[in-house]
């Protein structure tokens, strides 16, 4: 699932808790840029074989971050939804139920429970779904990076309702601040992980590794430059032809070491790059927070 923005721009709500944001200086008809780079990858994606249902937002209210929908849902395979509580108000704007309408019925996709969470912003408390959590499917574990959007009480709460093992950690970057997002840092594929080890703190980080490895994949530890290129923030998917497609953004790709780009297309069917700058400066995302998975209920 994909939503097509309709006013995208820089986010002055999400830009104190997110230090990859940059202002727009310099930057003229954002959102033109924005659309113009958002149907050149769902093209790549349909290139692909990857199956894309594109929603389109509405202008009002503007939504500036509504091309980052993996925040605000997750679909899973047992039929649940889950609608997740977000720490910027005008974020919580981007909760439709008729996208989850529209979706299931062009899907095919029966939704048999949902799970709203949203009420916890009352309280101060955020999940801010599939950036917040990042998860091993297979192994069903929640990994999770403590931050001002990932409560680590929400975190427990969700992994009991969902039936995942959750992993909870302290990763900072560069300066020292908490990643906004535990998925800038951390990605988990069929084979592989790709993981700023790092980063993550002296405390916690034998713990997750280990977790990590629990699952037999190959571990691809990545450094702080190339979280900050947004190396970290890939996601891989199942195509129309059973084939697994592992999404990048070109910044990544690019920035990423021959050797670790080799083990990367050695562990998936075919690696794909996305060209994305606009929404990467100005967002702040990449283009797992792009992509809502949809999985067929089992």
């Amino acid at each position: 699932m994909m939503i097509r923005p309709a006013a995208f721009d820089y986010n002055s709500q999400t830009a104190a808790s997110n230090r990859m944001q940059e202002a727009a200086e310099g930057v003229l008809d954002a959102g033109k840029l924005a659309l113009a780079e958002f149907d050149a990858a769902v093209t790549a994606l349909r290139g692909a074989a990857v199956q894309v249902w594109v929603v389109a937002d509405t202008p009002q209210p503007p939504k500036p971050d509504a091309v980052f929908p993996n925040n605000w849902v997750s679909w899973h395979s047992d039929g649940s939804v889950v609608l997740y509580p977000m720490m910027a108000p005008n974020r919580r704007l981007e909760r439709r139920h008729e996208v989850l309408e529209q979706v299931a019925q062009r899907r095919g996709y029966r939704i048999g429970r949902l799970v709203d969470l949203s009420p916890f912003e009352a309280q101060g408390r955020y999940l801010e779904g599939t950036g917040s959590l990042v998860l091993d499917h297979v192994g069903r574990v929640a990994f999770a990076c403590r931050s001002s959007r990932t409560d680590e009480w929400l975190v427990q709460r969700w992994a009991a309702e969902l039936g995942y093992e959750p992993v909870i950690f302290d990763a900072v970057d560069r300066a020292g601040v908490p990643f906004y997002h535990t998925n800038v840092m951390l990605s988990i594929g069929a084979r592989v992980a790709v993981v700023a080890a790092d980063a993550i703190v002296p405390a916690d980080r034998e713990r997750v590794l280990a977790a990590l490895a629990a699952g037999s994949r190959d571990i691809i530890a990545i450094d702080q430059t190339a979280v900050a290129a947004f190396a970290g923030n890939m996601l891989e998917l199942l195509n129309g032809k059973g084939q697994r497609v592992y999404v990048l953004s070109a910044q990544a790709q690019r920035t990423l070491p021959p050797a670790t780009l080799a083990r990367l297309t050695a562990a998936t069917d075919q690696l794909l790059p996305l060209t994305i700058p606009t929404i990467e400066r100005l967002g702040g995302g990449s283009v797992r927070c792009m992509l809502a998975e949809v999985f067929s209920p089992a």
